[in-house]
């Protein structure tokens, strides 16, 4: 057990590495692959993930609304509480915090720990709540056009069809959902690939952006930083109260950035992608932490 550990333990600051010394040839294979690498690897992961979930076992709780309470009214707050310091800014911070939980971060929790069937009953609620409230929210911030239909165009086939798929799995080919539990690593080393890519791209995106902008955009990624540790601390508290630090964690704290990213460059000022851009970086590296951490606490046990 100590090798595959070990490996786990170090594997996601090397990939992320890896990721930002290859960014340009990440960049290019992402181009010739026309955008499709990345949708596959999140639908080979959730599905695995999913093949492991008991649908009859996911239940809402309290701690879910409080959830979106937080991540709704929050958003609002922090757009105008920022709005001093321009609208750029403030547009930046809201969408670090409008932007639904992770696609991946059931998977992540799973691996830290968490209850999957109780993130994965958030995960659903929140990306659909979001497609219904966001284009009010994002209309508030000075957006214009964004529409109920647009977002769940992206966020739908990445949310519903692996469930479905890994749901049929357990009932129907039951050789693969047992192939899923027995592997747990699988899914891991999936997500080191794509958190690679992810971070190449991220890195590709500093690298274009004009120079003249430097200073706004420095100040976007210290926001989005404080933002990701508030959201993370804030998230495992109130799931300390209701049982799953974890579940809390990931799911206030882990966003899904591609959406906000999109949402951004679409509706907004297409600079303020700059903050959940940034976004990306943090909340690997509280990740890779919590990883870390996990792996550092087996070994002493």
């Amino acid at each position: 057990m100590t090798r595959p550990r070990n490996i786990r333990t170090f594997a996601m600051p090397i990939g992320m590495i890896v990721g930002a010394l290859l960014c340009r040839p990440i960049t290019a294979l992402e181009e010739w692959g026309q955008g499709m690498i990345m949708p596959v690897l999140i639908f080979a992961m959730l599905f695995l993930t999913y093949c492991k979930v008991d649908m009859r076992r996911m239940r809402l709780s309290w701690l879910h609304l409080w959830l979106l309470i937080i991540q709704f009214v929050g958003s609002v707050g922090i757009f105008y509480a920022l709005s001093p310091l321009g609208e750029i800014v403030a547009q930046g911070a809201m969408m670090c915090v409008l932007a639904p939980i992770a696609m991946a971060a059931v998977v992540i929790g799973g691996m830290l720990g968490a209850d999957t069937e109780s993130m994965t009953a958030f995960s659903l609620l929140c990306n659909l709540s979001t497609a219904l409230v966001a284009p009010y929210i994002l209309h508030l911030a000075g957006g214009e056009g964004c529409t109920l239909i647009e977002i769940l165009s992206k966020v739908a086939p990445l949310l519903i069809l692996p469930f479905i798929a890994g749901q049929a799995c357990r009932y129907i080919v039951k050789p693969v959902a047992r192939w899923a539990a027995e592997n747990k690593n699988a899914t891991f080393y999936i997500w080191l690939i794509a958190l690679i890519i992810i971070i190449g791209r991220t890195t590709s995106f500093v690298i274009d952006q004009q120079t003249e902008n430097i200073k706004i955009e420095l100040i976007m990624a210290g926001i989005s930083l404080i933002i990701c540790l508030v959201q993370f601390g804030i998230g495992r508290w109130l799931g300390r109260k209701y049982g799953d630090a974890v579940a809390g964690g990931q799911s206030l704290g882990q966003k899904n950035t591609v959406l906000a990213i999109w949402m951004s460059q679409t509706f907004l000022n297409p600079l303020s992608s700059v903050a959940p851009t940034a976004y990306i970086l943090w909340q690997n590296m509280v990740n890779s932490w919590q990883l870390y951490r996990q792996e550092r606490d087996s070994r002493k046990q």
